[in-house]
């Protein structure tokens, strides 16, 4: 079993906030009050999923420190709650352009990825992502899970979509695998806002922002997470530090 699918978003924009648990839960109200749930959502309100990925990087951390083209892309296996089939992501930025490129697999089908190119079948679906992978010397370096909610505006250029993002953990790894059990805890004492639309920010998410005065913050979970992990030094903090002693 496999699924392709390619997504070209130009001027597209994603708009991240953090906020503290108590604000988290006036604006999640605020949201379902005003935005029907994902298609995709579960639970009460409908709008809840769990979410756990594994990162890619290059043994010089090239990803996460954003060196060149590294910048520019980003690559995992996402697996919604406990599926038996796992997305194959690309993401690729652009001045004007956001890119997704995703294939769904069996999980089963990850042992490839771990075999190398020889072992794959002539036809496996996924092999666009391994030959990615290779290329570019990118192999699994964190897995992170977290419970998103998420919720849909309906706008001149397509749906808008407002999630959040709670509960983050993180685990070292170094295989194309998911793994059980309870991770690290990330950013325990905050939620990420992320709005995510085209062209220009529908008015629905304008008012959201001006009503509770929210600031964007740079937020990058894959980030967090390899700094908690202690796999990679903050960047913020040796910017600190080399001013400190200049």
């Amino acid at each position: 079993m496999s699924e392709e699918s390619r997504e070209h978003r130009p001027f597209a924009a994603e708009v991240k906030f953090l906020l503290a648990p108590s604000e988290a839960d006036a604006i999640r109200g605020w949201a379902r009050d005003r935005l029907p749930p994902d298609p995709h959502g579960t639970g009460e309100d409908a709008d809840h999923y769990r979410i756990t990925s594994l990162y890619a990087d290059t043994p010089a951390q090239d990803v996460f420190f954003r060196r060149g083209s590294f910048g520019r892309s980003k690559y995992r296996i996402r697996r919604y709650a406990g599926s038996d089939l796992v997305f194959l992501e690309r993401k690729l930025r652009t001045k004007n352009l956001l890119t997704k490129r995703r294939t769904l697999v069996p999980l089963g089908d990850l042992a490839f990825l771990e075999a190398g190119p020889g072992a794959w079948p002539d036809d496996w679906p996924g092999t666009w992502f391994g030959h990615r992978l290779a290329a570019r010397r990118l192999a699994p370096v964190c897995q992170v899970a977290y419970d998103r909610v998420a919720r849909l505006a309906n706008t001149p250029y397509g749906f808008a979509r407002l999630t959040m993002d709670e509960r983050l953990q993180a685990w070292p790894t170094s295989r194309g695998k998911f793994q059980d059990g309870t991770g690290r805890p990330v950013l325990s004492d905050k939620v990420i806002l992320e709005l995510k639309y085209r062209v220009g920010m529908p008015a629905v998410f304008k008012a959201l922002v001006e009503a509770f005065g929210l600031r964007p913050a740079p937020v990058s979970k894959y980030r967090l997470s390899m700094v908690a992990l202690g796999l990679a030094a903050d960047p913020a903090a040796e910017e600190s530090n080399a001013c400190q002693a200049s």
